[in-house]
């Protein structure tokens, strides 16, 4: 198939070079999306049908027999040889069942080492006489080690998590769920399915992914090119909002207040109190004649469109044509017959442009916000019954600052600006967007998310007990109420295929702490996993749990509190392991990252040393953020967690 498109030749049909360009690029891209995958076969599953799908089920009918993969693969003829996992047909390949056999015949999975076939299971799944049994290759795919960045799930999706993937485009979906139970890969295949059934809709809305970091989009980059999907953005929160240089940081309170919902209000308040209604009438001169408007009916105009509640800047640029109708009704009073050009050309008018700057001035939005943090007065009066006195002390900047470029902005400062530029001009709306690791967001981070998927849908993907800011959200209703999305189907995942079971029930100790009510993950592996709690009394007993644990096939992460990182840097290098940085990726030759606990979230290693739990709970501020910390690093071991401490764990552990 890449070499069939390899060998078009396309110089005789293009009409031009402009043509001939965009032509060449679809091909490169057509290309790409046809690589091999040199880690899997072509195809990873087969149905064998009682019946052809949709035809007459009467007795006697020939079933048929469908491969399924991650491509759809055709012969020179154009024949179908493997199905995409996304067809409507391999849909039962991952829901059908001994109770509902869906009627599927035979269901085969295929076991492959480095992409070459070593096993296949079957399931006769319409046979009586057959019990139900756990897939071994199922277990086996699900427990590999993990080398490299996060890879696709389509040999392992499991009925509730696809029924997630093929939910429709015009709905919103939130998902809750723990440590290891796929919500991320759930949503990024939902995405590719997405890309699969609204292909032609989604090409012209587009589609984007959010991260937390920018090490969890690296981790996490390859899954949709090997799905063939090409064309799908990935960000970050603070990606979509940077529109001034982020140099500065602000301490907890400051920035809570900020991310607060309430924040929208006073910025609306701050943006439209520039909006003075005229005391002076408009003359307009066109030659020998003088067309005067009166004050009373510019203050009309003025406030229709404040009641009409449309962007600053749209009804800015309206303006000067409701002045430039209200000339033109004149003249036609008059006897005159003008048409649109006169309209515009009044519009352009100097009398009416120097009206409308007097009355609608154009607002910069970082101006604007930096205006309210840095004059206590002019926040005052906007902030008033919205913000206590204390509150607006807490955001207001220390220092006078002279300009836009010269303040250190903040990253919660940027999500204002963005709140204010969308106030002045509509922000562009996506088809769908998938924001992962949500539960970290501040309402006004929701807000600036919503406004990507105003008039598309969103899927939402988080852990309320991974919560590691301040401001972590409390409920998933109040976070999608923010979000715009207040009608989203929020769903559940319970079933943990990545934690051990030990390990996941050591740190499923810290919910009743952290988020009381939260369904435990029940881990569904067979293997228990490697776990142990080791008292060390220095930070070479540390490296030797690193050393220990390399000895095994995988990945392996050293988890620290981001304060013991330079010094666990040092004790690496001077023991002479070679070590990589959260987003590096892992090779056969170096397979320990070490990670600091802040950046933990997301990332996943077949062995992981949690180095001092006490120091990840006491470096947050305060100590429920701090063992929610403690919950994310607890939670990245695929295989085997090694706990090493010098003083003492955290009660809420022991």
């Amino acid at each position: 198939m890449r070499e069939d498109v390899q060998s078009l030749d396309i110089r005789d049909v293009t009409a031009n070079w402009v043509n001939a360009q965009i032509l060449e690029r679809q091909i490169g891209d057509r290309i790409k999306a046809l690589a091999d995958l040199s880690h899997t076969p072509l195809f990873f599953g087969r149905l064998d049908y009682l019946h052809a799908p949709g035809a007459d089920r009467a007795e006697g009918a020939e079933g048929e027999r469908f491969y399924i993969g991650r491509r759809h693969v055709h012969d020179q003829d154009g024949d179908p040889m493997v199905i995409d996992w996304r067809a409507p047909v391999s849909q039962p390949f991952y829901r059908a069942s001994k109770k509902d056999p869906m009627d599927v015949g035979l269901r085969r999975r295929f076991g492959y080492t480095g992409g070459d076939l070593t096993a296949y299971e079957d399931e006769h799944l319409s046979d009586p006489a057959e019990a139900a049994t756990t897939s071994k290759l199922l277990q086996r795919e699900i427990e590999r080690p993990r080398v490299g960045p996060m890879r696709d799930i389509v040999a392992t999706i499991q009925p509730e998590q696809d029924e997630i993937v093929r939910s429709g485009l015009s709905g919103s979906v939130c998902v809750q769920g723990g440590p290891g139970t796929g919500k991320t890969a759930v949503g990024l295949h939902r995405v590719a399915y997405l890309l699969y059934a609204h292909r032609e809709r989604l090409a012209r809305t587009g589609t984007l992914v959010i991260g937390p970091n920018r090490s969890f989009l690296h981790y996490i980059e390859q899954v949709l090119p090997a799905l063939g999907e090409l064309a799908v953005r990935q960000a970050t929160v603070d990606d979509l909002v940077a529109q001034v240089e982020v140099r500065g940081t602000d301490e907890a309170p400051a920035a809570v207040v900020k991310g607060d919902a309430r924040m929208a209000e006073v910025l609306r308040r701050a943006l439209y109190s520039h909006v003075t209604l005229p005391t002076e009438p408009v003359v307009v001169v066109r030659g020998s004649r003088r067309w005067r408007v009166p004050a009373y009916e510019l203050e009309g105009l003025v406030r229709e469109l404040l009641a009409r509640d449309i962007r600053y800047g749209a009804a800015r640029d309206a303006l000067p044509q409701r002045v430039a109708h209200a000339v033109l009704v004149q003249m036609e009073r008059a006897g005159e017959a003008p048409d649109d050009r006169v309209q515009d050309a009044v519009a352009r008018n100097s009398a009416v442009k120097a009206a409308v700057k007097a009355v609608w001035p154009p607002v910069d939005p970082a101006k604007l916000v930096l205006r309210l943090l840095t004059d206590p007065e002019f926040l005052a009066e906007h902030a008033e019954g919205i913000l206590t006195g204390d509150e607006q002390k807490t955001i207001l900047w220390a220092r006078p600052v002279r300009s836009v470029k010269s303040a250190r902005w903040s990253a919660a400062d940027a999500v204002l600006i963005d709140e204010a530029t969308d106030l002045v001009e509509r922000t562009h709306s996506l088809g769908h967007v998938v924001l992962d690791e949500a539960q970290d967001l501040s309402p006004m981070q929701y807000r600036a998310v919503g406004r990507r998927c105003s008039t598309g849908s969103a899927t939402v993907l988080g852990d309320l007990a991974q919560g590691t800011t301040p401001w972590a959200t409390r409920s998933w209703q109040e976070a999608l109420a923010h979000l715009g999305k207040a009608d989203a189907v929020i769903e559940e995942l319970t079933a943990g295929f990545r934690v051990p079971t030990d390990v996941i029930t050591y740190a499923s100790r810290l919910l009743p702490h952290i988020a009381p009510g939260l369904t435990p993950v029940a881990s569904v592996r067979e293997n228990p996993g490697f776990f142990e709690v080791r008292a060390v009394s220095e930070d070479a007993d540390v490296i030797s749990a690193c050393e220990e644990l390399l000895d095994n096939e995988g990945s392996t992460g050293l988890i620290a509190a981001d304060a013991r990182v330079p010094v666990l840097a040092g004790a690496l290098t001077a023991a002479g392991i070679a070590f990589l940085a959260p987003g590096e990726e892992t090779t056969r030759e170096t397979r320990l990252t070490l990670v600091p606990a802040s950046l933990a979230k997301g990332l996943e290693y077949d062995y992981v040393v949690l180095d001092e739990p006490s120091a990840v709970v006491d470096a947050e501020p305060d100590e429920r953020t701090g063992l929610r910390r403690l919950y994310v690093a607890l939670t990245r071991a695929v295989s085997g967690l090694v706990v090493t401490h010098a003083t003492g764990l955290p009660p809420q552990l022991t």
